[in-house]
């Protein structure tokens, strides 16, 4: 059985790998779609993954007539294109799995935990990209290790597979910090791993409802609010966006680029058509008590990127029939920004994070 999360179709071409397969020729095939299933040692196929995407990432000779460089948002375009085909080369080395997740090629570790949470039960042999095994491994980490959050007093939140990370602080830290209006309900619209809940449950809130369609996402947030103790607080419920009822708060943090997702874990960075933050402004004054307020965060890095138009976001909100109470702002605080063999480390390092606190502008709402 073939494998991919991403949704990536079955090689049409395989040939047979071991230890003996040279990286160069490896390479020349991986480049023209066809797959390598590898038959060795497992620590030489990571090896050979290495080098693959060493031979992927050297500079290419320039043509004596150089091209114009792309800017702003076909730069970006180009650089999303540029990394899918990287990732498709690199995904044609295959990993043969027996029944059970049992790897059982030589110096092969033990990933039967790893990949049952990524998959569930498996009582078939599969075959799957050494390059996704390699992610259900690390997520298996994180999982176990979690991610420390201060925002909770330092305990931690255990990320599933699938689930986006938040390994960026600055976004917790300002629904930490924002004012919370005078309220004993609030709703955390699309809450991956229950973070913002949880945050929410830990300065007090005495009801929190956390909504998501993902299912594991739902199962994540579901056992993070019970890890930290806030199961009697924190209720997750499957829905599109919002649940049927209305709260004083209502809280955001919808995908900040606007963009065609290419891999699961890309839903939490692509909204597609802007999909999720029209629906959360759109849908905002029908789900607040009166006196409530809504809160959007949102990183401005698409505009730098050109994927949106400055003021595209302020117009957004007036055509919703919502006014701006106030705008809290922060910098991010990882170190891409800062990493020059990053394209986009000049609009890293402008970027800006803001929690939006919305009201409806129509009086009678409040």
């Amino acid at each position: 059985m073939w494998r991919s999360e991403s949704g990536a179709p079955p090689p049409r071409r395989v040939m047979v790998a071991d230890d003996n397969t040279k990286a160069d020729l490896a390479f020349r095939q991986a480049s023209e779609g066809t797959a390598l299933l590898w038959r060795g040692d497992y620590q030489n196929a990571r090896q050979l993954l290495n080098a693959l995407a060493r031979r992927a990432d050297r500079p290419r000779r320039q043509p004596r007539r150089p091209k114009p460089v792309p800017e702003g948002v076909q730069a970006f375009h180009l650089y999303r294109q540029a990394r899918a085909q990287r990732a498709r080369m690199l995904g044609m080395v295959l990993i043969p799995v027996d029944p059970g997740h049992v790897v059982a090629l030589r110096r092969a570790p033990d990933v039967r935990a790893a990949c049952e949470e990524a998959y569930g039960p498996s009582d078939e042999p599969y075959v799957v990209s050494l390059r996704e095994l390699l992610g259900v491994i690390g997520a298996h980490e994180w999982r176990v290790n979690g991610v420390q959050i201060g925002a909770l007093g330092g305990a931690r939140v255990h990320p599933h597979y699938g689930v986006f990370s938040p390994v960026r602080g600055e976004y917790v830290n300002l629904v930490e910090r924002a004012p919370l209006p005078e309220t004993g309900t609030a709703f955390d619209i699309g809450t991956g791993t229950g973070v913002l809940a949880a945050v929410l449950a830990h300065r007090g809130v005495k009801r929190v409802v956390a909504t998501d369609m993902d299912q594991r996402a739902l199962a994540c947030a579901r056992e993070n609010v019970e890890r930290l103790g806030f199961q009697e607080q924190v209720e997750v419920f499957q829905a599109d966006l919002y649940p049927p009822a209305r709260a004083g708060l209502v809280v955001c943090n919808p995908p900040w680029l606007p963009g065609k997702p290419g891999t699961p874990l890309e839903h939490a960075v692509y909204d597609q058509g802007g999909r999720m933050l029209r629906g959360f402004l759109d849908g905002l004054a029908d789900h607040l008590e009166p006196g409530g307020e809504g809160w959007l965060i949102m990183s401005d890095l698409a505009e730098h990127l050109g994927l949106r138009a400055p003021g595209e976001l302020t117009g957004m909100i007036a055509a919703a029939g919502l006014r701006v109470l106030d705008r809290l702002d922060t910098r991010p605080v990882h170190g891409r920004p800062h990493d020059p063999n990053d394209l986009f480390h000049l609009a890293r390092a402008a970027e800006v994070t803001s929690l939006w606190r919305l009201s409806p502008e129509d009086p009678s709402v409040r």
